[in-house]
């Protein structure tokens, strides 16, 4: 029990007094907690009230019904592998250096030829509009105007042209594979004719996912479902990548033959998301991929205990730096960009953090949400004395 002073306590009674006197304005509530403990802060009015990820988190649940929620805040049986990639950046410290010029950071680098202007990347996030009326187009928006990369989902409920057309090039491809064979040539011939520079073929839900708590969620839910889902509830929403098709997708019989296949039929580059191992990447190397993505859908795939940060060293390794290698999953702050990128990464992604921002405010939640983890991977760099993401390496950081 932590112990406070005589200033303290007389602080503590006198917000106390206004409280019960009925003048205790939110901040002051605030303030009236002990130094040290967790703050609730008031409700964001507008995007740019918000200060750090999390405050966005609140606004999403509380603005979300409670299908839509349990569908994105939710991981697969216990939820502890979501709960993992959290906590594993805070088992990483960092060993700073002072008395460098740090007076002009960059943060941009360089992904398969292109200049990014932050390693900071949208991740595949399907159905968007279950989270606001603009759905993809916002991110999209929300992409284009911070030069962000976007990856769309396969599941989205616009299609890759269309959003592509609001961020002002092709984006990134996600892809979950058709059943058919035919129906995958199918729809990698139309991403490629629309331009798409990079397909990202999900591999880790081909098996399916237990998720019990979103399931609950779901129950919790009392609304009209056809009002978004025509077929009404659990019914998937309309998804125009899959027009034509059967609808059905994630081959449970694919496999390092149906890679080949893939990097066969199409010259776009392919990068594999949901490798977690160094066994998968060094095959995902020998077989001709063009990137990884160390994933676990956000802990969304299966219960295996282990964060992707803690992942991510073993499968650089078993690169050798032969092709780039992604993360996702977990990243709440912009110091979390930092540590994977000082242990390989060559970008880093989010998925959870940018939906609350659409889920609270559309556009600019999403362009909020951004601007603060560019913001504070900035400072980071400034702080470590690594002013430009080259000079950042696993001198860096340590495991704690």
């Amino acid at each position: 029990m932590p112990e406070f002073g005589s200033t303290d306590i007389a602080r503590r009674r006198f917000f106390q007094f206004l409280a019960a006197a009925g003048v205790m304005t939110p901040a002051a509530a605030a303030l009236s907690q002990p130094a040290g403990t967790f703050r609730t802060l008031p409700a964001l009015g507008v995007a740019g009230d918000g200060l750090q990820i999390a405050d966005f988190e609140a606004v999403a649940k509380a603005n979300l019904p409670p299908a839509h929620w349990g569908y994105m805040a939710t991981g697969t049986d216990d939820d502890l592998t979501l709960k993992a990639n959290i906590e594993a950046y805070h088992h990483f410290g960092m060993k700073p250096r002072r008395l460098v010029d740090v007076s002009k950071p960059d943060l941009s680098t360089t992904v398969f030829g292109e200049r990014w202007e932050t390693p900071l990347f949208i991740c595949p996030v399907g159905g968007q509009r279950a989270f606001h009326k603009e759905g993809e187009m916002a991110t999209a928006g929300a992409a284009k105007s911070r030069r962000h990369t976007m990856i769309l989902s396969n599941v989205s409920t616009y299609s890759l042209e269309d959003v592509s057309k609001t961020l002002g090039k092709a984006a990134w491809q996600q892809l979950y594979m058709p059943l058919k064979w035919e129906e995958t040539e199918r729809m990698v011939k139309r991403i490629e004719a629309a331009g798409c520079p990079v397909l990202v073929w999900t591999v880790d839900l081909l098996a399916g996912r237990n998720t019990p708590t979103a399931a609950r969620f779901a129950r919790m839910d009392t609304r009209d479902c056809v009002s978004c889902h025509d077929g009404g509830p659990g019914v998937p929403i309309y998804r125009p990548m899959f027009d034509g098709m059967e609808g059905k997708y994630n081959p449970a019989f694919a496999n390092w033959s149906t890679f080949d296949k893939l990097r066969k039929l199409t010259k776009m580059k392919i990068v594999l998301k949901g490798l977690d191992g160094p066994e998968d990447a060094q095959l995902a190397v020998q077989h001709g991929a063009d990137g990884i993505i160390v994933s676990n859908h956000g802990g969304r795939s299966m219960e295996t205990m282990r964060g992707t940060i803690d992942c991510l060293p073993e499968v650089i390794a078993a690169v050798k730096g032969r092709i780039p290698v992604f993360i996702d999953g977990g990243v709440r702050r912009g110091a979390d960009i930092y540590k994977a990128l000082a242990l390989g990464a060559t970008g880093v992604g989010i998925g959870r953090p940018y939906i609350w921002g659409l889920s609270g405010f559309g556009q600019p939640g999403v362009e909020r949400v951004l601007d603060i983890l560019d913001a504070e991977l900035r400072m980071t760099m400034q702080q470590m004395g690594t002013p430009t993401v080259r000079e950042i390496n696993g001198t860096r950081v340590f495991h704690v």
